[in-house]
């Protein structure tokens, strides 16, 4: 039995679902073990193209078992559509191949209403919310005011405590935001319209991942986001509200007690983030936009412009170290190849000081970038398979970017589809 996680170094939107696809047909389950329906996890393979949003990325795999961890949040309704879409494309899913912890919390349409009233009320000091109601589904966790998955199948139990939670919720609703109230006879006519399909999907995730580890199976963990976007760890408050950092894998999936044996950090050939608060090698105007434009940088969840901008070199050592990388998956190198030179973000400078280490964010808000440039190699990579027969400028690159951030580099992306991959020397 082996276990692996994949996970973000940077800001998120690196490439990790294409990565969980690419190597979920030598693993035996595949769990989401946080984070909800912000997530945007693109794939491109036999069926089509997809923006994941909650379903593992090991989905597209018939004989993987899939678990949405207790450490999600889970839009029912977003669930429901995302099913249904895949099932249309070819896709098989049933109870047997997707797993729901008992444990994970469901994400309610007032959690949804909630998050855009408060975006809307910070104005122009947003923090960058999807508005899927993420950050108020965690909220109500860590106050114990949430509803878990498991409870759909007491329904008795379920009408009780939503009620009484809606009693509370009502306060805000009505006295914070002038918002209309939510019923109670709203909240479980959503859930029968919602919930209904999913109750055979909801079990003990413990008991299923503990079972698969006896009986030798292998089990990656799939995270949302990135290190940058942890709520300890990242550039806080301008963070997810859960915690990507593979350490937590096991936590968020519902069997805390088994151990990860290895980490594959996903980063991209240049930076992208969707969202707002500090980006110290940001591009803005025209070289942004066509950066932009060759990436298709658009965020797979809600569509909306990343920001850019080169790789960050002092961002992503961090990233390496808070999520423990034993490797690197460097993701969309193809996308630089219209460039003669490529600017790489070797650290950062404050005051006249160059930093030694990432910052706390009311650094970073006044962080300067320090650019180097390297030759570019103007010629298509996207077919290419061997590194030893990448132009020697796309080599020096990766090379260049595997000693800064003192990690291996062993996959390199040339191309979104599965097999447009050059995989370096070394074993899990």
């Amino acid at each position: 039995m082996k276990t692996c996680a994949i996970v973000g170094i940077n800001w998120g939107d690196e490439g990790k679902g294409r990565m969980v696809d690419l190597i979920a047909e030598d693993y035996d389950v595949v769990v989401r073990y946080q984070g909800g329906s912000n997530a945007g996890h693109t794939v491109i393979n036999e069926y089509g193209k997809f923006a994941l949003n909650l379903i593992p990325s090991g989905i597209f795999r018939r004989e993987v078992i899939n678990v949405l961890g207790n450490g999600t949040v889970i839009d029912l309704e977003h669930l429901s559509m995302e099913v249904d879409k895949l099932r249309k494309a070819g896709v098989y899913i049933s109870s047997e191949n997707l797993k729901i912890s008992d444990r994970a919390m469901i994400v309610f349409p007032y959690h949804k209403e909630l998050d855009a009233l408060e975006e809307a009320r910070l104005k122009d000091k947003k923090y960058g919310s999807t508005k899927r109601g993420i950050a108020p589904a965690y909220s109500d966790k860590y106050q114990k005011k949430g509803i878990m998955a498991g409870e759909l199948l007491y329904p008795e139990y379920l009408k009780n405590h939503l009620r009484d939670i809606l009693e509370w919720k009502n306060l805000t609703l009505q006295n914070v935001y002038n918002s209309k109230p939510y019923t109670l006879d709203d909240a479980m006519a959503w859930l029968d319209k919602y919930a209904t399909e999913f109750k055979s999907h909801i079990c003990d995730t413990g008991v299923l991942l503990r079972e698969a580890k006896k009986n030798g199976k292998s089990i990656l963990f799939e995270a949302q986001l990135g290190a940058l976007r942890d709520i300890d760890y990242g550039i806080y408050p301008y963070t997810s509200s859960s915690t990507p950092l593979a350490s937590y894998g096991p936590i968020g999936s519902g069997a805390p007690d088994i151990s990860l044996d290895y980490v594959i950090g996903v980063v991209k050939a240049y930076s992208s983030c969707v969202g707002e608060g500090p980006f110290t090698a940001e591009w803005f105007n025209e070289e942004a936009e066509e950066l932009r434009k060759a990436g298709n940088e658009y965020g797979a969840a809600t569509g909306r412009p990343r920001r850019v901008g080169p790789i960050d070199i002092l961002a992503t050592s961090y990233g390496v170290t808070v999520q423990k990388a034993d490797c690197i998956a460097l993701t969309k190198m193809d996308v630089l190849s219209y460039m003669d030179k490529i600017p790489v973000c070797t650290g950062y400078e404050v005051d006249g000081v160059e930093l030694k280490s990432f910052p706390l964010t009311p650094v970073l808000e006044k962080a300067k970038p320090i650019f180097i440039e390297m030759d570019g190699w103007k010629t298509d990579i996207s077919g290419i398979r061997k590194f030893e027969e990448l132009p020697k400028e796309a080599q020096e690159y990766v090379l260049f970017i595997e000693k800064k951030i003192n990690c291996p580099v062993k996959y390199v992306s040339v191309g979104p589809d599965r097999d447009a991959i050059i995989l370096r020397g070394g074993d899990e």
